[in-house]
């Protein structure tokens, strides 16, 4: 068994232990190996080590896609484009440094900030870096508060339709590669996409509201005449306003997206991560009375797919059934045994929120 990094401290141990449990099924959506995850976090000595952890075991990936590429042994390409997507993973994971739980501090201070900043960076560089192996046609697009790549036909207007998949509070394009490759395996052209205060921009930009106008900018730099949404978490409430604000949205998905959010009502470490990412916290409370969909969810009159798991309770947050409830052609997906963003139970919503978005883009209604 791998020993703690950190010290003998019992504490911080459990305190570590506890966190990597917290983000288990989230892990394996995001796609590192499940063996490889409880190897890694096992040997953590507190919190403070997960990042540091991490990013060292992303680049132990770079390190085997560069013995690889070195080699060059038929196959090697495939290996080392395996190998650097698994890095891009391991380096998102590097991001979600821990949150204030049970009234202990999280990890702050401008050394963990700017170790989170180099994780993004180095996650958005090997993502780009995988794509250039396997993907060559793959096209970075950036503008005024987005990155991210376009996958799928070189030319997303001739593309059976394009969808634009939004992360959500601590999410970024790296950790939604499989409902990429879903939509990508349906002729889909995708952009995965980092805006304000996510992944790659997390360092110099915060959270806003009004990510319609972000959105927009998206729409023109593809040159499409409309797109389809998915949003998971957070995103989902961006995916759900732009749908209801942008005529150019066609279609739309959302995962565990709050319809609302009471600031007095959520969890210390929903709050801590907001205000981390608003920029303080009198812009996390002020974000927070935004999110509200009450008045935009009729809005929304594109086909709309609204997915829910059971068991995601957070205090303060209202799911999906009442979007689902007010949009006039909205279905609601429900997954009894689905915790947040549904990592432990993909194949129950990812077919049929691929296969949706799908039909409403190359159709004249949902496929329900």
């Amino acid at each position: 068994m791998n020993k703690p990094t950190g010290g003998n401290d019992p504490r911080g141990v459990a305190e570590a232990r506890a966190y990597a449990e917290d983000q288990w099924t989230r892990a394996l959506g995001i796609g590192v190996d499940p063996h490889e995850y409880r190897r890694v976090t096992g040997a953590l000595g507190s919190r403070a080590d997960w990042c540091p952890a991490l990013r060292r075991t992303g680049h132990a990936y770079l390190e085997r896609a560069e013995r690889a590429e070195r080699a060059g042994r038929a196959g090697a390409p495939v290996s080392a484009g395996e190998y650097l997507l698994t890095a891009a993973r391991w380096f998102h994971l590097a991001t979600l440094v821990p949150y204030e739980v049970a009234g202990v501090a999280a990890p702050t201070g401008p050394e963990v900030r700017a170790e989170m900043a180099r994780a993004a960076a180095e996650a958005d560089d090997a993502l780009g870096r995988a794509l250039a192996v396997r993907e060559p046609g793959a096209r970075r697009i950036r503008g005024e508060g987005f990155t991210g790549w376009l996958r799928g036909p070189r030319d997303a207007a001739t593309a059976a339709g394009a969808v634009i998949v939004i992360p959500g509070l601590d999410s970024a394009k790296e950790e939604f590669l499989d409902v990429t490759d879903a939509l990508l395996a349906r002729g889909l052209a995708v952009y995965a996409m980092d805006g304000p205060g996510q992944g790659a921009l997390a360092a110099t930009s915060f959270l806003r509201p009004d990510y319609e106008q972000v959105v927009g900018r998206v729409v023109d730099a593809l040159g499409v005449p409309r797109v389809g949404l998915v949003g998971l978490s957070l995103g989902g409430y961006f995916a759900a306003r732009t749908a209801a604000l942008e005529p150019r949205v066609a279609a739309v998905a959302t995962v565990s997206g709050p319809f609302r959010l009471d600031w007095a009502e959520l969890p210390a470490p929903v709050r801590d991560i907001l205000t981390r990412r608003t920029g303080g916290p009198d812009a996390a409370r002020a974000f927070a009375r935004r999110v509200d969909l009450t008045d935009l969810a009729p809005r929304v009159t594109a086909p709309f797919l609204v997915v829910d798991g059971d068991q995601d309770v957070i205090p303060g947050v209202t799911n999906g059934e009442p979007l689902a409830r007010l949009a006039p052609h909205a279905a609601h997906l429900r997954v009894p045994h689905g915790d947040h963003l549904l990592g432990n139970a993909r194949p129950d919503w990812l077919p049929r929120l691929a296969d949706h978005l799908a039909g409403a883009l190359t159709s004249a209604g949902p496929a329900m």
